[in-house]
């Protein structure tokens, strides 16, 4: 096989993941049907790590997808906090525990609010400082989720190249499978004598 297909400045697209070689002509990877295997082989292995890919992109995506609407919600409740005045009324206010689990609360107005960061983490924050926090949290998951639909679109792209490149291989070696038998019938053959007329 080619230097190209194993070169260490191979193009990438933007998150690091190579480009699958184009097999425009076969002889370019394989100079000889002993090469076939191994090309085909190093291809089968390619198509399996953009499936591994895939599948934790997807995963990634998947998170992304359930957590965009939960950082969206915190926002608006911010935002809505922020709207009220020093001297309104406490605002009663249903708010989840658990999946089927809710509790009532008297929300005062109040100048702070507390978020989750994960790993059991909650701090205080003012609420413009909340405010930007959730804002930069929720533009950054958009832009992650962005990022995995396109590096999907471009894992699925890849191993339709590679799935080519295989198909023109394999082609290619039945083509020259085929040529050897048709030398070898033709050398094994008798060489006709041409009998002259008497």
């Amino acid at each position: 096989m080619s230097n190209k297909a194993h070169s260490k400045d191979a193009a990438t697209n933007p998150r690091g993941i190579p480009y699958a070689p184009f097999v425009d002509k076969v002889e370019d990877y394989v100079s000889s049907r002993a090469e076939v295997d191994g090309t085909m082989k190093s291809f089968q292995e390619m198509i399996s790590k953009y499936q591994f890919m895939e599948v934790n992109t997807q995963r990634r995506g998947a998170g992304l997808k359930d957590k965009i609407p939960d950082i969206q919600k915190t926002l608006d409740t911010v935002q809505f906090l922020k709207t009220r005045k020093p001297d309104s009324d406490a605002l009663e206010a249903t708010f989840e525990l658990n999946d089927t689990l809710y509790a009532k609360a008297l929300v005062p107005p109040t100048e702070e609010v507390y978020l989750w960061l994960g790993a059991n983490v909650m701090l205080a924050y003012p609420i413009e400082e909340a405010e930007s926090l959730l804002e930069s949290k929720l533009s950054a998951a958009k832009q992650n989720l962005g990022n995995c639909e396109e590096d999907l679109d471009f894992l699925r792209e890849q191993m339709t190249t590679l799935e080519v490149a295989t198909a023109r291989v394999y082609n290619w070696d039945v083509t020259q499978k085929r040529k050897e038998k048709a030398e070898q019938a033709d050398d094994s053959r008798p060489e006709k004598q041409v009998v002259p007329n008497g």
